[in-house]
């Protein structure tokens, strides 16, 4: 379908051919220059950095870069945002000036769901319940020009595989996930709303130039083995910060047997171990899915340009023949023989605490976890597709079989319309009901935390099992208690027949209806798309408005869950003079521990409201049994983090948190950055951060900072006034002095470092990113 022939319907309701053409002619004009300059072959995510470099970079600068130093200008072809982080996307976004977005964006209707009872009836509990955040989002997005996929229509990172996702693109989204685009060859990247609103106003994106991790995968999955097993099988190697700044490519024989959505699963759980992005070369799997998804002129796009979407093939004929070559292309390599991958199950607490499903038992008794499974549960943004349901499905068809049904409550979440439709229509819904599964709305759900129990008591143990992607403690129920142990969509579901965490589906057996005993077969080999095709689905996207000066974007003015945002004060330009120490933070502190999600999502648009979640999963070095609670040094009580920066904030009091190792990690949200920041935060110091972290924060006004000796952790005390000196003297990548005032009267010194570069200090004396972009629409 051309531009020409879209209808007002349809606008912005899939990628046109038009664009991805655009994209590829810019693709070839790049990367044929940059041949000339660095005269050697190049991986697939090198190929769509070139072709995405800002007319501002020069090539020849780009080829001396080293990858992990640097920033790169690029130039997204798309915008995703869901509809929590998408609410202060938005929001900055109106603050810019700018009448219509400059970069297809779409909006996706999908965390604010709570899984309760069932699909129908928490969509419309939710839809009742989130109707002025809902009515925002469409009024906003008819406006300024934004595709809005309405609730029910699935999750952003299932709809956009479906309808926008294409080979050789870069895509940003605000949510950690969107790495799951990679699974059809694009470079998806998940950002901070800041990131996106500049993007949206057509301003380039900055990233730092990623290293490289190569996957060589060899052979072809069989038995209980799945794509998930893969990525497992990866995050038990690089663990969760392993891939930090780094983009993750799989190649080889292997990568070419995975199925599209099998390559989405790898790619989308990228985001546990930290990696920037991850991405597959184009194949005969992404053409087949292209076209079963109404794609077939992007998949003859793709066919003519085929090398432009793919790692230049000497590199595989190198590294097969010498794993050694690798280390020209790659910082480092990780080889996969798929004929051997055992299926794994990861947990509890981290996504990188893996073992082969073999050695679950024995973990088990060593660690005295709870063997009994309270929930199983599929589904969600990494495996919900139809290939995934399938083989679940095959699981369920061998226990109705033999007369039983599921020991423990399974709940389904089908990851879009398009996928429940189909697969109510082909049968894998109704097997997984008769084995006693619920289905959910096609939303996050409990993957994020919108679920509620009612049946668990405050403080109960208890064992999950899931197909989901990550199980930080709290993450899916907010009960820190709750063990969430992850694998495979068919594997959950063994279990789950089994009701065991130790139950093994390789060895051990069931107890048929009749008494005899029996074990499940490993499941069939699934179709990876419909052979009948997947099922249309109506009235679950909105275009934007034909006339977008008559929409007014609805905001009620006493509203309890909207607030239009106010800029943040520039720097004064004087150094931080003995600020107190908010928090000291002990091992893990994801952004579900700096701005938890569960009860809290409803209040992402209004940034007061939402700062009184502040640190509320925070682990105080000096106060393990305390989470969330620190000394307020204004009156020696211990109160909640919250309380006491309101307090500093009330007083003129700006104040410090510090950090452990990856401060930040897990989710892209960027209000674990807003929050610190509006209620008065000056600086974080840590021993490292999560990339997506350390970049909100700078882009909204908050000095990053990292020891550099980082036993100086062990200095800070709970009453310490710090102070950090010479910052009119801030150069890029410079270090800093810090000096901590002890209560005994003591002072030290100690030196950090600070990854800053010109234009990234010029957010910090800005007061936020979003300053210097309202100041050029001004202009």
């Amino acid at each position: 379908m051309t531009t020409a022939q879209i209808t007002p319907q349809q606008r912005g309701k899939t990628t046109t051919p038009d664009l991805v053409s655009k994209t590829y002619e810019k693709l070839k004009q790049n990367i044929i220059k940059f041949k000339k300059i660095s005269e050697r072959p190049l991986t697939l995510c090198e190929k769509i950095l070139i072709g995405h470099l800002d007319e501002s970079v020069d090539l020849t600068e780009f080829n001396q870069l080293t990858p992990g130093n640097g920033y790169i200008l690029l130039n997204p072809d798309r915008v995703a945002l869901q509809d929590v982080t998408g609410q202060t996307t938005i929001l900055q976004f109106m603050q810019s000036g700018i009448r219509q977005v400059k970069v297809p964006t779409t909006v996706h209707c999908d965390h604010l769901i709570q899984a309760r009872v069932g699909s129908e009836s928490d969509t419309k509990a939710a839809i009742y319940e989130n109707n002025e955040v809902y009515q925002f989002l469409e009024s906003a997005s008819r406006k300024y020009g934004i595709g809005f996929w309405k609730p029910g229509a699935g999750i952003i990172h299932q709809v956009v595989l479906e309808n926008y996702a294409f080979p050789g693109g870069l895509m940003i989204g605000t949510d950690s996930h969107t790495p799951n685009a990679g699974g059809l060859g694009m470079l998806a990247i998940g950002v901070g709303g800041l990131d996106a609103a500049e993007v949206m106003a057509g301003l380039p994106w900055e990233v730092l130039y990623p290293k490289r991790i190569g996957v060589y995968l060899t052979g072809k999955l069989s038995g209980w083995a799945s794509p998930k097993d893969i990525i497992l099988y990866v995050a038990s190697k690089l663990t969760v910060s392993g891939g930090t700044n780094a983009i993750i490519e799989y190649f080889g024989p292997g990568a070419r047997n995975v199925s599209c959505t099998g390559k989405a699963t790898i790619t989308n759980m990228g985001a546990e171990i930290g990696a920037t992005c991850s991405v597959f070369s184009y194949d005969s799997k992404m053409e087949e899915y292209l076209k079963a998804t109404g794609r077939t002129s992007l998949a003859e796009l793709a066919n003519k340009n085929r090398d432009l979407l793919v790692q230049d093939l000497i590199l595989e004929e190198e590294i097969a023949q010498n794993r050694e070559n690798a280390s020209k292309y790659f910082d480092q390599l990780i080889e996969i023989n798929l004929d051997e991958l055992e299926p794994y199950i990861v947990g509890p607490h981290t996504p990188d605490l893996a073992r082969p499903i073999s050695k679950m038992a024995e973990d088990l008794h060593e660690n005295n976890y709870l063997d009994n499974i309270s929930v199983a549960l599929i589904g969600s943004c990494t495996n919900s597709s139809y290939e995934d349901m399938s083989r679940a499905a095959d699981i369920a068809k061998q226990a109705v079989e033999k007369g039983i049904k599921t020991k423990s409550p399974l709940q389904v979440t089908p990851g879009s319309e398009m996928i429940r439709e189909t697969i109510e229509r082909d049968g894998q819904i109704q097997l997984l009901r008769e084995i006693g599964a619920n289905v959910l709305a096609n939303a996050c759900g409990p993957c994020i935390g919108q679920w509620s129990r009612p049946e668990l008591k405050k403080g109960e143990p208890n064992t999950i099992v899931t197909s989901y992607n990550r199980n930080f403690p709290g993450r899916n129920d907010g009960r820190r208690e709750t063990m969430n142990f992850i694998g495979s969509p068919e594997l959950v579901i063994a279990l789950a027949l089994g009701g065991r965490l130790s139950f093994n589906p390789l060895k051990d057996e069931l107890v048929a209806k009749d008494g005899t005993k029996f074990r499940l077969n490993p499941p069939k080999v699934a179709p990876e798309v419909p052979p009948s095709g997947f099922k249309d689905t109506v009235n679950i996207y909105v275009p934007p408005s034909e006339e977008p000066d008559k929409v007014v974007v609805k905001i009620e003015s006493n509203s309890q869950r909207l607030q239009l945002l106010q800029p943040f004060p520039e720097w004064d330009g004087n150094d931080f003079s003995r600020l107190p120490v908010l928090a000291k933070v002990k091992g893990k502190c994801t952004t579900d521990h700096i701005s938890p999600a569960g009860p809290w999502l409803m209040y992402r648009g209004h940034l007061d409201r939402l700062s009184d979640n502040l640190l509320l999963g925070a682990v105080n070095s000096f106060r393990d049994d305390q989470v969330g609670k620190g000394l307020n040094l204004l009156n020696n009580n211990v109160e909640t983090f919250a309380h006491i920066a309101r307090e500093y904030k009330k007083n003129g009091m700006r104040w410090i948190i510090i950090g452990d190792k990856n401060y930040g990690e897990g989710s892209s949200r960027e209000h674990a950055a807003m929050t610190p920041r509006y209620l008065g935060c000056a600086a974080v110091i840590a021993k490292s951060f999560a990339r997506i972290h350390e970049t909100n924060l700078k882009k909204q006004g908050i000095l990053a900072l990292t020891f550099i000796d980082q036993s100086d952790y062990d200095k800070i005390r709970e009453d310490d006034r710090i102070s950090i000196l010479d910052l009119q003297d801030l150069r890029p990548k410079g270090v800093v002095t810090a000096i901590l005032y002890h209560s005994d009267g003591s002072e030290e010194q100690i030196q950090l470092v600070h990854s800053y570069n010109d234009a990234q200090l010029r957010w910090f004396r800005a007061g936020s990113a979003l300053n210097i972009l309202r100041a050029k629409e001004r202009t």
